[in-house]
């Protein structure tokens, strides 16, 4: 009897040393805690002894880690994107250079038709057709010319009346008009004209009226011509210069 008097004794001293910590243990966590402050489970079961101060926002992961909020996964720290390539600036293209242009005038004189006759002979077709190339194939410093007009003058010796001479002097330019339209030359760029006697060739003012009429007509003959005039514009084929460098300055002298 006095063993189980010991017994029971113990056990109120314990218990009476423990409820001073179990109390404040209660009041903190809603857990019995001991006295180094960790839970106080149950024998055998091994569950977490709660007080009645316990509600589910007071579940430790120890105890009921179903009821406690678990951290929300830490996102994937994402990959930075790479910053988009600048396009290089694209360098402007140089405006293509307007071809210079070259003003042409050119002029031939087919002189020596047959006095009292509106035909060109054999030489002047020959001239013209040599003139007419020219102008047509390109150069060193000119390419091809366009033709803008051509002015065609027909022209006659002093010999006979003015009104006759005037109509054989445009019939002088007819005939070369109609020549150059056959040599592919566009007939809308062609004007014509007839002078007659009017503007004589200088050297023939030395021929005398008193010569005998064969020797003057061979003395005029420079006058029976028919006057081809072009004017028109071509590319200009010349390199351009280079601009000068600027001289060096000398070192000034030393006094």
């Amino acid at each position: 009897m006095r063993s189980a008097l010991r017994i029971t004794l113990a056990s109120a001293i314990a218990a009476a040393a423990l409820a001073p910590a179990l109390v404040s243990a209660q009041a903190k966590d809603g857990y019995l805690t001991d006295t180094a402050g960790g839970v106080v489970k149950s024998l055998g079961a091994g569950v977490c002894v709660r007080t009645s101060q316990w509600t589910p926002a007071l579940a430790v992961a120890e105890c009921d880690p179903d009821l406690v909020k678990k951290p929300a996964p830490k996102a994937a720290p994402q990959k930075a994107k790479p910053a988009p390539q600048k396009a290089a600036p694209q360098k402007a293209k140089p405006k293509p250079k307007k071809p210079q242009m070259l003003n042409i005038e050119q002029k031939i004189e087919l002189q020596g038709m047959e006095f009292n006759k509106a035909e060109m002979t054999a030489d002047n077709k020959a001239d013209l057709d040599k003139f007419l190339a020219a102008l047509q194939k390109p150069t060193k410093a000119r390419g091809a010319v366009q033709f803008g007009a051509v002015v065609v003058t027909g022209h006659t010796d002093r010999i006979g009346g003015l009104k006759y001479n005037m109509a054989l002097s445009e019939k002088r330019a007819v005939v070369v008009k109609d020549y150059i339209v056959s040599k592919g030359v566009d007939s809308k760029l062609i004007f014509w004209e007839g002078k007659g006697p009017k503007q004589p060739i200088p050297v023939t003012k030395f021929c005398d009226n008193k010569m005998k009429r064969k020797q003057l007509i061979e003395c005029l003959a420079p006058n029976r011509r028919v006057t081809v005039e072009v004017v028109g514009r071509a590319q200009s084929l010349a390199k351009p210069k280079a601009e000068a460098k600027p001289a060096a300055k000398k070192p000034a002298a030393k006094r």
